[in-house]
């Protein structure tokens, strides 16, 4: 199969710009960062969103939406000039804003009135977004927290492969641990271990060099390499080596 050449070797620094801008000290426990994306395609491009254990209120298109975690890849279709401002808030913290678990919003877009209510702005700057969270700051909710480090210990740990080391780690049982990422993270944690682990894949193929694959998938926990393959291109959309290609 042909490739977009546009999608290889880091090309699609040529069509698009990215910045990630830094919450305020009063967000920070609640947003993980600010995100700008500018692009400019004369043809129509596939963009590919892999996607991470985070709630997302976007702004783009006249519109807001509140974006629940995606258990799969997306193709977004890019054309012509355009413009998203987003919020990714913590993993495990939306919950205290959205008001119930969330996994009801897991797979789906929600309008944002319908989560903050009819004042939301509709293209915002960064200034404008912190004022209007500030304004609609939930209380304090220590188990949000707990998620948030939760997902935070996977995301650090190289050497948590299964649910029950980090239900160990956490002091807690299995099954503690489910009920903790359905209500606050809006997926489990196996998906959520096994996202962090292939992070490390893509990290390796950023930095450039032979990877050995079958040994790579030995250490990230896998029992062989079949098993590896199938769960990167579930989660990528195409197997590791194919990836690989966009760097």
């Amino acid at each position: 199969m042909r490739r977009d050449v546009r999608e290889v070797g880091g090309a699609w620094t040529r069509y698009q710009r990215h910045a990630y801008p830094e919450p305020s000290e009063a967000l920070a426990p609640w947003v993980a960062r600010y995100w700008v994306v500018d692009w400019d395609y004369e043809e129509p491009y596939r963009q590919k969103i892999v996607p991470y254990p985070n709630v997302h209120l976007s702004f783009g298109g006249g519109r807001a939406d509140v974006n629940g975690v995606v258990s799969g890849y997306q193709i977004k279709i890019l054309e012509g000039s355009g413009h998203v401002f987003g919020v990714a808030f913590r993993a495990g913290c939306f919950r205290p804003w959205l008001g119930a678990p969330v996994s009801t919003i897991s797979d789906r877009v929600v309008p944002a009135t319908e989560v903050f209510g009819p004042d939301v702005p509709t293209a915002p700057d960064v200034s404008e977004v912190e004022r209007f969270l500030l304004a609609h700051l939930p209380e304090d909710d220590p188990k949000a927290f707990a998620a948030a480090d939760a997902v935070a210990a996977i995301a650090d740990r190289p050497e948590v492969t299964r649910v029950e080391t980090l239900a160990d780690l956490l002091g807690t049982s299995v099954r503690g641990v489910q009920r903790l990422f359905a209500e606050y993270v809006g997926i489990g944690p196996k998906w959520v271990i096994r996202r962090y682990r292939l992070h490390e894949v893509t990290e390796r193929m950023a930095a450039g060099g032979e990877i050995d694959w079958a040994a790579f998938a030995a250490d990230l926990g896998y029992a062989d390499q079949g098993h590896f393959i199938r769960d990167f291109r579930s989660m990528f959309g195409e197997p590791p080596t194919w990836y690989a290609q966009r760097y």
